[in-house]
């Protein structure tokens, strides 16, 4: 791996088939293109992940993959630590940075493995004793940002490319916020 490479979570999803979905002429399209304008451009972004292995008393431990940046988005779980064969190294361009140490991604990653426990049913647990610990892995994982807009003001609109799905409100200002700074 060359120096400044990164290595990213293989996506699922080509320009070719973001630029489709962005600029399809179905409801979700069609809303984006009247409330924010035409689509001017899409590009691809990759976000800064730490893995971690979080167990609950005798249950299976489960692998979490929580954002580095400010640990708002969408945790990611995965069966295995991804293996050479599911990563690729590439460059930084479009790269965002880790802003949270391990220790404060680690205390945000508690709160959401908690709701997720609890909604799989094992709200009958009182103090939830869950160990958290880092899995050395260098992960980024793959956005693509649809840009729509008009003269003077642009919104974004977020693609996973991992897990094939158009994103809320939350992740464009995720992204929105990253643009701004």
């Amino acid at each position: 791996m060359s120096t400044g490479s990164i290595r990213v979570l293989k996506p699922n999803v080509t320009q070719e088939e973001a630029l489709r979905v962005f600029s399809s002429a179905g409801l979700s399209g069609l809303y984006w293109r009247v409330r924010s304008g035409p689509l001017r451009r899409i590009a691809d972004v990759y976000v800064p992940y730490f893995l971690f292995r979080v167990k609950c008393g005798n249950a299976r431990p489960h692998l979490f993959a929580m954002d580095a940046v400010d640990g708002s988005l969408d945790l990611f779980e995965f069966p295995r630590v991804p293996g050479d064969q599911e990563l690729l190294s590439g460059g930084d361009r479009n790269r965002l940075e880790a802003a949270l140490s391990e220790e404060q991604a680690a205390d945000l990653l508690r709160d959401k493995a908690l709701r997720i426990i609890f909604q799989q049913g094992f709200f009958k647990l009182r103090h939830a004793r869950l160990e958290i610990s880092l899995v050395p892995c260098e992960l980024h994982l793959p956005y693509w940002l649809g840009f729509y807009g008009r003269e003077s003001s642009v919104r974004c609109r977020v693609m996973d490319a991992v897990r094939r799905r158009i994103e809320g409100a939350k992740a464009s200002a995720f992204f929105e916020h990253w643009l701004a700074a």
